[in-house]
C-alpha cells in the first residue's frame, strides 16, 4: 500500500514537471523571433484598418516576430488613415512585408503609398498597382471646360489648374518619391502614378523596379524572401523565413465594430436616428427609451465624424433642413419651409462626405430616402401629432372645465345644473335662478364651482 502511494506520488511529480517543461516551452517558441505575423487588409482603407494594424504592430513586437506580412487587396481610401500606418511601418523594428494578393487583387491609390513605404514590397501575378492621385475632399468635384475636352481626346490625365489641387499633387509627389527612395524603388514612376494616375501590373511592376518580387502565395513568398537583407530603422537585418511559424491574425470584434460605425452610411444613419429619436422624447417627455437610444445614436455618430472627413459645412445644412421641415409643423408658411427643409437636407448629405473616394461617400439612394422619410416624419405625422394636441379637449372631465350649463332650480349656494345633457352638482358665490346660463370654472370632485355666465361677460 505505502509502495503504490509512493509511486501515485512520483507519477504525479513528474507530470507536474512535464506540463510546467510544456508551458515553457511554449512560452519560449511564441517569444523567439522564429515566427511571422499575418495581417490581412481587405476593403477600403480607413480608421478600422489603422487601429487594426497599429495594435498588432505593437504585438509582432511584443511577441518579437521576425517580419510582419500585409496581404492587402485595396481599392484605396482615407488619406490620414494611409499617413498613420505608413508612419507605424517606417517606425517598427520588425520588417513589414507588404504583399497585393491574391490574383486579381489590387493596391490602389493609397494601397500604392504602403506598398512604396514597407520594407518589402511584393505581388501576387494577375494583380495591380497605382493610381495614386489624390483626391481632394470637397464633397463636389471640379473640372473645367478644358480638362473635358483633353479627356474626350484621350490625352493623359491633365495637371490640376486651380492651386489647392495643385498643392495636393505636388505633395503627394513628394510623398511617393520619399517613400520610394527610402527603398530604392522606382521613384519616377511613382511621380507618373500621382501626376498622370498610371497602373502597372505586377510583372511589369518588377521590371520597372517597382517592387522586389512576384509571389503565388504567402508560402512561395516566404520563400523567396528567406536570406534577403532589409534596412530597418539603419540597421541590416538578415530574414531567414525558410521553416518560419506563420501566425495568421484575423480581424477582431472591434476593428469588425470601428469598421462598422465608420461607414459613412452607417454614421450618416446613426447622425439622423439619434436626432429624431431625440426630438421625439422632446416631444414625448418621460418616454426614456427613445432618449437613451437617441443618445447613444448620437454619440456614436459623433465619434464616427470625428475620424472621417466629414464637410461641416454640409453637416450645418443637414441640421437646418431638419429645424426648417420642424418649423413647417409649427408655422404656416404654405410649404415654403418644409420645401427649403428638402432642399437643404438633401444638399447637406451629399456634400457630408467625399463620395470620389473608393468605399467612403454616403449611398444617393439613402439620402433620397431619408429625406423622403424625413419629410413625411416632419411635416405629416409630427405636424398632424402638434395640432391634434392643440385642439380643445371634447371628452372626460377636463372637457367641462369653461363649459356652459343651465341651472335647473333656484339656489343660493348648491344646486343642480346640466352640461352636455347632464345633471352635474353645483355650487357658486352668488344666486342662481332656473334657465340660468352659467360656466364651470373648476372641479372640486364630482362637484363643479359654477359662475353666472352673464356676470363674466359683463366683466
Amino acid at each position: 500500500m505505502i509502495i503504490s502511494i509512493h509511486i501515485h506520488c512520483a507519477a504525479l511529480k513528474y507530470s507536474i514537471i512535464f506540463l510546467a517543461i510544456f508551458c515553457w516551452s511554449s512560452l519560449l517558441l511564441a517569444q523567439s523571433s522564429n515566427h511571422a505575423l499575418w495581417l490581412n487588409i481587405d476593403g477600403a482603407i480607413g480608421p478600422a484598418s489603422h487601429d487594426y494594424l497599429q495594435r498588432n504592430f505593437h504585438k509582432a513586437i511584443e511577441q518579437n516576430a521576425q517580419i510582419i506580412i500585409i496581404q492587402m487587396n485595396t481599392p484605396g481610401g482615407l488619406d490620414a488613415s494611409m499617413r498613420k500606418i505608413i508612419r507605424d511601418i517606417i517606425a517598427s523594428p520588425v520588417p513589414v512585408v507588404s504583399f497585393v494578393s491574391p490574383s486579381g487583387a489590387r493596391a490602389a491609390s493609397a494601397g500604392t503609398y504602403i506598398l512604396f513605404a514597407s520594407h518589402i514590397a511584393a505581388m501576387a501575378p494577375a494583380t495591380n498597382l497605382g493610381a495614386a492621385t489624390p483626391v481632394q475632399i470637397t464633397g463636389f468635384p471640379r473640372k473645367n471646360t478644358f480638362d473635358d475636352q483633353q479627356e474626350e481626346r484621350g490625352d493623359q490625365a491633365p495637371e490640376a489648374k486651380d492651386p489647392m489641387t495643385s498643392k495636393l499633387i505636388n505633395d503627394a509627389v513628394a510623398y511617393i518619391r520619399g517613400l520610394a527612395q527610402l527603398h530604392d524603388r522606382n521613384a519616377e514612376w511613382a511621380e507618373k502614378a500621382v501626376r498622370e494616375a498610371d497602373s502597372l501590373t505586377s510583372e511589369e511592376a518588377l521590371k520597372e523596379g517597382v517592387i522586389d518580387l512576384v509571389a503565388t502565395s504567402i508560402p512561395d513568398l516566404l520563400s523567396k524572401i528567406d536570406g534577403l537583407t532589409v534596412r530597418v530603422l539603419g540597421e541590416e537585418i538578415t530574414l531567414s523565413t525558410k521553416h518560419i511559424l506563420l501566425q495568421h491574425q484575423e480581424p477582431d470584434w472591434r476593428t469588425r465594430l470601428l469598421a462598422v460605425i465608420t461607414d459613412p452610411n452607417v454614421a450618416y444613419i446613426l447622425l439622423l436616428l439619434g436626432i429624431y429619436a431625440v426630438i421625439f422624447e422632446f416631444s414625448n417627455p418621460g418616454m426614456v427609451f427613445s432618449g437613451v437610444i437617441g443618445a447613444v445614436c448620437l454619440l456614436l455618430a459623433l465619434y464616427a465624424f470625428q475620424i472621417l472627413p466629414v464637410n461641416y459645412a454640409g453637416l450645418a445644412l443637414i441640421l437646418l433642413g431638419i429645424v426648417f421641415m420642424l418649423s413647417e409643423a409649427f408655422v404656416p408658411s404654405f410649404g415654403v419651409l418644409g420645401i427649403g427643409g428638402i432642399i437643404s437636407f438633401v444638399f447637406g448629405s451629399v456634400m457630408l462626405l467625399d463620395t470620389e473616394i473608393p468605399g467612403y461617400g454616403v449611398s444617393i439612394p439613402l439620402i433620397a430616402t431619408f429625406a423622403l422619410l424625413s419629410a413625411a416624419f416632419f411635416m405629416l405625422v409630427l405636424g398632424m401629432a402638434i395640432k391634434a394636441r392643440q385642439r380643445p379637449v371634447v371628452s372626460g372631465v377636463e372637457q367641462l372645465l369653461h363649459s356652459t350649463g343651465e341651472v335647473l332650480d333656484n339656489f343660493d349656494r348648491q344646486g343642480w345644473i346640466r352640461v352636455h345633457g347632464e345633471l352635474w352638482e353645483a355650487q357658486t358665490n352668488a344666486p342662481l335662478k332656473r334657465g340660468q346660463k352659467v360656466r364651470v370654472t373648476s372641479l372640486n370632485g364630482l362637484v363643479l364651482n359654477v359662475e353666472p355666465l352673464d356676470a363674466i361677460q359683463n366683466t
